[in-house]
């Protein structure tokens, strides 16, 4: 089951309220939820949010997805802060049990660099041929070797 941390509406038509609920990502909207863990209201100035970052935690530590206005949130009450500082790195891969798996370079293996090829630099450029046009500055030379 894929669970989300998102705003469920609840409030009067035009004066929207929400709460922060965790719930199913199939169910809808304002449907079945499995907990509620805070409040947001925009109307008010400055807008009010509440959130229990305790419970918050502990469902993104589980796996909860938040929605993009759901992170933002947690952002603004800090704990979303708390949570990225306690993960380890991003491309590191963890089971069930919170072990790194996969297969990396063993620790005492020394991998070689490939040495970094030069491309030649083209002789014909650097002499000057008649192929390549005559920059003003060279127009003298070029007539008084052609005397």
């Amino acid at each position: 089951m894929a669970v989300k941390i998102r705003l469920m509406r609840v409030g009067k038509k035009k004066q929207p309220t929400y709460r922060v609920v965790v719930a199913d990502s199939r169910s809808p909207r304002d449907g079945r939820i499995i907990e509620t863990i805070g409040h947001y209201g925009p109307r008010e100035e400055p807008s009010r949010v509440q959130i229990d970052s305790d419970r918050a935690l502990d469902w993104l530590r589980k796996g909860a997805k938040p929605t993009e206005q759901v992170q933002k949130l947690l952002t603004a009450s800090g704990v979303w802060e708390t949570f990225t500082a306690e993960r380890p790195n991003p491309d590191t891969k963890l089971n069930r049990r919170g072990h790194v798996t996969g297969r990396g370079p063993a620790r005492n293996t020394v991998v070689a660099e490939k040495p970094v090829k030069e491309a030649p630099a083209p002789a014909a450029a650097a002499e000057g041929d008649g192929d390549a046009p005559a920059e003003a500055g060279d127009d003298a030379a070029t007539e008084d070797a052609g005397e």
